[in-house]
C-alpha cells in the first residue's frame, strides 16, 4: 500500500536534511501516494541561508501554508501514515510535546499521535538542556520517534551531502519505504 507523508521542515539548522529527504522521496515515488508539505517562516528563510536557494518551491508537491487548519492532514480521517519533522528545532519540539496546536505543523502532529500513526522528529539541535530532553521523553511516551540528525560513517561518506543522507535514509527506514541504501556489513 502506498504511504501518505507529511513532511514539515521547521527553522533549525539543516535545511540539507529536508532538502535531501524531498529528493529521496521524489527517487521512491512509486511507493507513495501523496507527499504533503508544510514550512516554517524561519525554515524558508534558513533554507535560503544555508543553501542559497530558493528550491523548495521546485518540488512536485502540495505545499501548505502553516497557517491552514483545512488542509487535508488537519484531520485523522484524511489518512496520512507519517509525518516527519525535518529538522526539527527545539521549539516545535516543545510545542508537540505539550500539544499546543498554535500551527499547521503542531496539529498534524497532534493528528498523527492521537492517531497512532507514525511521528519522526529529526531534532538538531545540541547540546540538549533538560527540558529538551525531557519533551523528547513525552514525544517518545506517546508514540512517536526521536531521530536525532546524527550521521554515520559507516559507509564513508566522501561529500557533505552522502554524510547528511546517512540521517535521510535512517528516516527512510522509518517510514517504512523500501531504499536501496548501505547497511551494515551486508555483502
Amino acid at each position: 500500500m502506498k504511504k501518505k507523508i507529511i513532511v514539515a521542515v521547521t527553522g533549525a539548522s539543516g535545511a540539507i536534511y529536508a532538502r535531501l529527504l524531498l529528493d529521496k522521496l521524489q527517487q521512491l515515488n512509486s511507493q507513495i501516494a501523496e507527499v504533503a508539505v508544510v514550512m516554517s517562516d524561519n525554515a524558508k528563510q534558513v533554507w535560503q541561508f544555508e543553501l542559497d536557494n530558493e528550491d523548495y518551491t521546485r518540488y512536485p508537491y502540495k505545499f501548505y501554508a502553516k497557517n491552514d487548519f483545512m488542509a487535508p492532514f488537519a484531520s485523522g480521517s484524511a489518512k496520512f501514515d507519517t509525518m516527519i519533522v525535518i529538522p526539527c528545532s527545539m521549539g516545535t519540539l516543545g510545542r508537540i510535546a505539550s500539544g499546543v496546536s498554535d500551527d499547521l505543523i503542531g496539529r498534524a502532529a497532534d493528528v498523527i499521535l492521537k492517531e497512532r500513526r507514525n511521528l519522526i522528529l529529526v531534532a538538531r539541535d545540541m547540546p540538549l538542556n533538560l527540558i529538551h530532553i525531557r519533551n523528547m521523553a513525552t514525544v517518545t511516551e506517546a508514540g512517536g520517534i526521536i531521530c536525532p540528525a546524527v550521521p554515520s560513517y559507516y559507509s564513508k561518506p566522501q561529500t557533505v551531502d552522502e554524510v547528511a543522507l546517512t540521517v535521510v535514509n535512517r528516516v527512510i527506514d522509518l517510514m517504512g519505504l523500501y531504499d536501496e541504501s548501505y547497511r551494515w556489513m551486508s555483502e
